[in-house]
């Protein structure tokens, strides 16, 4: 198969879909390998590099779009990206369908098989591609929120883990999942008094024995988890439903209990976030202000540190590429039901129902899809 990978365009965005290691063994399986010149230059990959690991080097995004059948990224396809996808290619990335659906409906309209990074799952259940770059935005979150406390960028003027004599910030993350969870490993590692709240209480009996105390643990009902914002200096917004929109957990109205300029980071954003005053941002302008909160939403948080998601990211999805290049995207999924949860779109057909569930569309199933 000829894989191509482009040189994303998304505002901000510095990671690369592949990296020199990936295309190594994928030329060592007998595939060939097109990146886009300067593809990897924000993440600290050059040229050089890719064509020492056995790649060529296409001059634009027009040639590898057109010649490569499987084109590999990091984030969804923009939309100049999108008019050049077509019917037998085979996209693999992030998508996060359910917030957008102008980009669903484009992807329907090129007929594309479309395999979303965000719902390929693994035998626990868990999402092995979003994992790597959910752990990067946990571990980040209590970092930007920390910066959006500060009095310049009108947050409250609040230092996360205090100083003798001074309380440390109060941070709620709400969801103990992977962001969650590495959330409140680094904001109590910053010296801040934590709560995590969930609806697992399995899960909050995990992160009660393993962390043993580090940070509290609360059951979030609605209304532990208004009082909960209400005291915080800092929300991190860390829900996930697989594929579908986030649920929306804190009003514009709980917003006038919460300390003025405490601070909000979205890390759902992509799945439309779980704040009802949440909307996409980015790292050039990432802060914005309602009703006195600072909200911290960038849609790629990742892309702040490009090498080390890249590096991650190359890891988790490294075995899923080879498997769709050597055998097909048909008997790769057939073979393997966790990659076949990824298929979002086939042939102007919806895929993953949770998808057409969110933005009213009729889907099918990727069992049905394969058929096609």
């Amino acid at each position: 198969m000829k894989i191509g990978c482009p040189k994303e365009i998304k505002p901000q965005e510095f990671r690369v879909g592949m990296t020199p290691d990936a295309v190594r063994d994928a030329v060592a399986h007998g595939h060939t390998v097109l990146m886009e010149t300067g593809a990897g230059v924000g993440a600290g990959f050059t040229d050089d590099d890719y064509t020492a690991a056995g790649a060529q080097i296409a001059p634009d995004a027009e040639t590898v779009f057109a010649e490569a059948g499987m084109i590999v990224k990091v984030k969804e396809p923009q939309a100049a990206e999108r008019k050049r996808l077509r019917e037998g290619q085979v996209l693999f990335t992030y998508l996060h369908l359910a917030p957008d659906p102008d980009q669903t409906h484009d992807l329907l309209s090129s007929g594309v098989t479309a395999i979303a990074y965000e719902t390929v799952t693994d035998r626990a259940g868990a999402l092995p591609l979003l994992a790597p770059m959910s752990e990067v935005a946990g571990r980040l979150a209590p970092q930007v929120g920390a910066w959006t406390l500060q009095k310049a960028n009108g947050g409250r003027g609040v230092l996360l883990g205090g100083v003798p004599g001074v309380l440390p910030a109060r941070v709620v993350v709400i969801g103990g999942g992977v962001v969650g969870t590495h959330a409140a490993r680094v904001a109590a590692g910053m010296g801040a008094d934590v709560v995590v709240l969930d609806r697992s209480l399995n899960r909050l009996r995990y992160l009660d024995d393993v962390f043993a105390g580090q940070f509290h643990t609360t059951y979030a009902s609605g209304a532990a988890t208004a009082a909960a914002v209400a005291e915080a200096d800092l929300v991190i917004g860390a829900v996930l439903v697989p594929g579908a929109a986030a649920p929306k957990l804190v009003s514009r109205a709980q917003l006038a209990t919460m300390k003025p300029g405490a601070a909000i980071v979205d890390v759902a954003i992509d799945q439309g976030g779980c704040f009802e005053t949440s909307r996409a941002t980015t790292h050039q302008d990432p802060i914005y202000d309602v009703d006195g909160i600072m909200h911290y939403c960038v849609a790629n948080m990742p892309g702040a540190v490009a090498r080390t998601s890249t590096i991650a990211l190359g890891n988790a999805t490294l075995p899923f590429l080879l498997a769709l290049a050597d055998k097909g995207w048909k008997t790769a999924c057939a073979d393997d039901p966790h990659l076949k949860a990824g298929l979002n779109t086939h042939a102007g057909h919806l895929t993953y129902a949770a998808v057409g569930e969110a933005l009213g569309l009729p889907s099918l199933s990727a069992d049905e899809a394969i058929k096609i």
